[in-house]
């Protein structure tokens, strides 16, 4: 499977996205991403749009969303929104998904906040109801969370629109392995050491639902820094050699992406130069 390596693109309406977007496709980056948090008194901008206004100012990149909330937005306008953007882009959108990590912004907006349950229920409707609808004529669903009725949209997407599931909690990872096309756990959350057994979880539910493990692409978000190693868990420090040395161990245990998080934009160039090649060249 080819390794993909994508960046993090800040919303913050302090810099320009479409540059930064630009900047990424001109030194070889596969993808950018952006979070989702539309929430709080941070200026920043709203995920979708951000990433359709770069989709827009760019021609090879692809963008990720990272992954966007499902309590914040019905499956169905989700499934209308993906299938728009990927028209327009010519087939570069990466659809992340997450069952929805703050409560605070779901109260803010007025929105109904799942239990922990719920949220894992509404996620794999979410999948389900997407799916369906960029392949199937009419759709009625009645899910344990959403649902749909004699639903339709048109165009369908000329292609299957790769899912990627930002997940950690069992009950989560069965979903990925059953249903997406790819997981996205951040190693802040889950911690390198928990990360292969959470892998096994969810290549096992693939394999239980009949599904090709190997189908299942394994990306890892996660911060990078070129300097002095700090306390961070949840970043890959050091000279451009020694994170791709780390990278790389990642990827032998079967994470095909890397979504990096990158404190210092300078470092986007060295991490091109003298991280990509040598961590492509060993995969």
């Amino acid at each position: 499977m080819t390794l993909l390596v994508g960046v993090d693109l800040t919303t913050s309406t302090a810099i320009d996205p479409v540059a930064d977007a630009r900047e990424a496709e001109r030194l070889g980056f596969d993808f950018v991403s952006a979070s989702d948090h539309p929430a709080g008194t941070t200026p920043s901008y709203e995920t979708w749009t951000l990433l359709a206004w770069v989709a827009a100012s760019t021609t090879r990149i692809s963008v990720l969303t990272r992954v966007l909330s499902v309590p914040m937005r019905n499956p169905g306008l989700v499934a209308k929104m993906a299938a728009s953007l990927d028209q327009l882009s010519d087939g570069r959108l990466l659809l992340g998904l997450g069952g929805g990590h703050g409560d605070g912004e779901l109260h803010a907006f007025g929105l109904p906040v799942p239990t922990p349950r719920e949220k894992v229920d509404g996620l794999a409707d979410a999948v389900t109801i997407v799916r369906r609808l960029w392949t199937e004529r009419t759709v009625t669903y009645e899910g344990r969370v959403h649902r749909t009725e004699a639903a339709d949209i048109e165009p369908k997407p000329a292609r299957p629109i790769p899912v990627w599931l930002g997940t950690f909690g069992e009950r989560a990872l069965r979903v990925t392995g059953r249903l997406a096309d790819g997981w996205i756990p951040t190693l802040a959350y889950a911690g390198v050491d928990r990360l292969p057994a959470m892998r096994e979880r969810v290549l096992a539910a693939a394999a239980d639902s009949g599904r090709d493990p190997e189908s299942v692409t394994c990306a890892l978000n996660l911060g990078v820094h070129i300097g002095r190693s700090g306390d961070d868990s949840g970043t890959v420090t050091g000279d451009p050699s020694t994170i791709a040395r780390r990278l790389a161990e990642l990827a032998a245990t079967g994470f095909t992406a890397f979504n990096l998080q990158v404190r210092e934009r300078s470092q986007w160039e060295r991490l091109a130069a003298d991280v990509l090649p040598t961590l492509r060249a060993g995969t």
